[in-house]
């Protein structure tokens, strides 16, 4: 039986629903209706509920527009743009004159002036019949994106005062007070907040209007580096008033983490996990397509840590590297992507609970391999240096020393050809003499911090290897060079030397630095003991005892405490059972909110006829691995590019076993009168296969719900029926390098588990075409 795993480029299809609007003739996959459409999200909306208790009437005899627009409103609330924008598109769709459905797609694209411009130009030209606090809300953006205040300072202030004559007008409504409350938070760098009390008051007053408004939110932002403890109650309530927003479950951990509570953070931060898992799962997204997803789901691996589950961490660390990667949205390279956050907090997991041997057993797999990336690079080395140290392993730290010194070199090497470059350029402008100086010294520092941690990460390498090697003024002298080691690192290593009143002195800053940390405070309890200060390690075995509620029973930091437990004569087991504090409001079950880890969805089957061979199907390829291509026809001519990128590409492919299909929007006759015309179809290596009909490429969302058109996209399928990677869009993703090195590592890694039915059929029903 042959492999299922496939990667499927479905590019855009000529559209079927006639000319443009415009009359001019516009490209497969692109927009009718200006360059604006064609970025965000084009499949269809769909009433969610649990987006938040707001009501914000606009005129429509639809009750289904008003609905959307309430839930576009709450999606605001809650920052999440890519669904609000599409909340509101469907509001186009449905009520194509709906002013205010362009001004929620500005709203949307707040942190995308280009976009947002365009969009409530749209909502200015639709103003006919809008009411005239319609009106005032449409003009005030409006001003923001075109009047005369050029400087961001002065725009922001006309559209907080604005906001201002909203409440003036309407004093009963409590929608411009909240956006009120978002703007001074907003526009801070603008508009130092003078007073944080005050504009907590504004909030307060939406919240005595209605206590479940997601305006929560906003307070807690507004104390979150000021005094956490007066965003307690929003704390408590802001997941709960729009539980289907994964960031207002995450907001509330901002609060507990600030006051060292991080099982409540790490609750918080898991419970938003779970929501964004379960709706990328059920909308089909790819991971980092959400706002503040990788963020949410690095400081939960953060708290975690703090709390001692180590195993979860991990977990959830190699979900975050096992993620399907794209170059517009994630890479190793983008230091806050999900894998580039993944691949440290798995590091740092296994560093800080000692788990050498997954360590070394990981950097031989897909999870940990060298990525490139330098300060990826210098981590792994400290990383897998420290790990060699403790089990012993001189040759593999002698091996990461020579990788580090040979970039060091090349660091060295790149610098001076970049300062005689900047002195070419400065003699050919005909500079002076101290311009030539300086633009040679401006080049070398590009390099410097390079140079610097390249440097430490050495020297952390030679004080691994003199330990080792039982050499301790060396140790020493190499141990005042290195940088950023944690401190209950760097203690261990004084206490190795001997230096036990140093060791001590450093863990006791770390632990009145780091409440609630369960690792700094059991490294404290083991350093006391190893230095023979029984009074104070029982001691500190006590506070540990407080933070440890969670700490994983298998860790070797755990056995060992049991043993030092027994020691102090302290009963086994004595971990204390956490206590859920009564001021964090009712919380769901977390299962009910989603699934901790994300996994693909399901890859929709399908039979086709091909040009030449019968019908063929997804199935016939159960066994190995597929490369289908869809396009949009011989007449679409970047899909012709696609192709013709694709096809002398063919055989690595196969060298991979990944055999190539491809599917047009064209029927089998025009595939044939294709085939006649176009040398390159001659030329094609692999069955293609027809589908006019046009409803293989709606079941896998390549297509426009709101103007009834399909689009370019990809997707790769693994052996279970999963789809593992996927791009979708105006245009066809080309770059065969990538897909190429995505499939080696996304089919390289285990079997993964298939989203359930229950995931993705929750709250998405099928969504009628729509036509603006």
């Amino acid at each position: 039986m042959r492999s299922l795993s496939c990667l499927i480029l479905l590019p855009a299809l000529l559209c079927a629903a006639g000319n443009p609007p415009t009359g001019e003739e516009v490209p497969a996959g692109h927009s009718y209706h200006g360059e604006v459409f064609n970025e965000g999200p084009r499949q269809g909306a769909w009433l969610m509920g649990n987006t938040g208790d707001v009501h914000f009437p606009i005129t429509t005899a639809s009750a289904e527009v008003q609905e959307f627009f309430d839930q576009g409103v709450g999606q605001l609330h809650g920052f999440w743009y890519l669904e609000a924008e599409r909340s509101f598109r469907h509001i186009a769709a449905l009520q194509p004159g709906c002013a205010m459905a362009y001004w929620g797609m500005a709203m949307a694209n707040v942190n995308n002036d280009r976009r947002a411009r365009d969009f409530i130009d749209e909502a200015r030209a639709r103003m006919e019949g809008v009411s005239e606090r319609e009106r005032m809300w449409i003009e005030s953006l409006h001003r923001y994106h075109h009047g005369e205040e050029k400087d961001d300072k002065r725009r922001s202030r006309r559209f907080i005062r604005d906001l201002e004559s909203l409440i003036d007008r309407w004093p009963e409504d409590p929608e411009p007070r909240a956006f009120l409350a978002w703007a001074a938070w907003n526009y801070r760098r603008q508009h130092p907040i003078g007073s944080h009390q005050a504009v907590s008051s504004l909030i307060g007053e939406v919240l005595d209007t209605n206590s479940m408004h997601p305006a929560h939110h906003y307070r807690i932002h507004l104390w979150d580096r000021e005094r956490p403890d007066r965003a307690l109650a929003s704390a408590a309530l802001c997941g709960q008033s729009a539980p289907g927003i994964a960031h207002m479950w995450h907001m509330p951990g901002h609060i507990y983490s600030g006051l060292h509570r991080y099982a409540d953070a790490a609750w918080q931060q898991e419970a938003s996990a779970r929501v964004d898992h379960a709706h990328m799962m059920r909308a089909r997204l790819l991971p980092d397509r959400i706002f503040n997803f990788s963020h949410n789901n690095e400081w939960l691996i953060r708290n975690l840590n703090h709390l001692g589950r180590a195993r979860d961490a991990i977990d959830l660390a190699r979900n975050m590297i096992e993620l399907p990667r794209h170059p517009r949205y994630n890479t190793v390279s983008r230091r806050t992507s999900s894998s580039a956050y993944g691949r440290r907090r798995l590091m740092e997991t296994l560093v800080r609970y000692e788990l050498w041997e997954e360590l070394l057993r990981l950097a031989d797999t897909v999870l940990l391999e060298p990525s490139g990336v330098e300060s990826d690079i210098i981590q792994r080395q400290n990383s897998l240096g420290l790990a060699a140290w403790q089990l012993g392993d001189a040759d593999r730290l002698r091996s990461g020393r020579e990788s580090l010194e040979e970039l060091l070199a090349r660091k060295r090497r790149e610098r001076l050809e970049a300062a005689d470059e900047a002195e070419r350029k400065a003699v050919a402008d005909d500079q002076a003499e101290d311009k030539v100086a300086e633009a040679m010294v401006s080049a070398m520092r590009r390099f410097s911090r390079s140079i610097t941690d390249l440097r430490a990460a050495l020297a952390r390498m030679d004080l691994y290897l003199a330990l080792l090697e039982d050499r301790p003024e060396e140790a020493r002298r190499h141990l005042g060079k290195t940088r950023g080691l944690p401190a209950d690192q760097r203690a261990r290593i004084h206490l190795a030397l001997g230096e036990e009143e140093k060791a001590v002195e450093i863990i006791g800053k770390a632990v009145e630095s780091s409440p609630g940390q369960v690792r700094v405070h059991a490294a404290a309890v083991e350093i006391l003991h190893r230095a023979g200060r029984d009074e104070e390690a029982r001691e500190m075995f006590g506070r540990l005892q407080d933070t440890a509620s969670h700490l994983d029973d298998d860790l070797p930091v755990t056995l060992r405490l049991d043993r030092i437990a027994s020691d102090l004569s302290i009963p086994v087991p004595w971990k204390r059972p956490f206590q859920v504090p009564d001021d964090t409001g009712i919380r769901p079950d977390l299962d009910s909110l989603g699934p901790f880890r994300w996994s693909p969805w399901q890859a929709p089957g399908w039979s086709l006829d091909s040009l030449h061979d019968g019908p063929v199907s997804l199935a016939d390829y159960r066994g190995r691995p597929v490369l289908l291509v869809f396009y949009l026809g011989y007449g679409c001519a970047h899909c012709v590019e696609q192709l013709a990128a694709i096809v002398p590409r063919a055989g690595e492919f196969e060298n991979r076993d990944i055999a190539i299909v491809a599917i047009s929007t064209e029927s089998r006759a025009e595939l044939e009168k294709a085939y006649k015309e176009s040398r390159l179809l001659e030329d094609i290596p692999f069955p293609i296969l027809a589908n006019p009909s046009l409803d293989i490429f709606r079941s896998y969302r390549a297509f426009d719900d709101f103007e009834d058109v399909p689009l370019h996209g990809t997707f790769l399928i693994d052996g279970t029926g999963a789809v593992r990677w996927q791009d979708i869009g105006y245009e066809p993703f080309t770059d065969v390098d990538f897909i190429l090195e995505e499939s080696r590592r996304l089919l390289s890694q285990p079997t993964v588990h298939l989203a359930s039915d229950s995931i993705l059929q929750r709250d998405v029903g099928e969504s009628a075409p729509l036509s603006p």
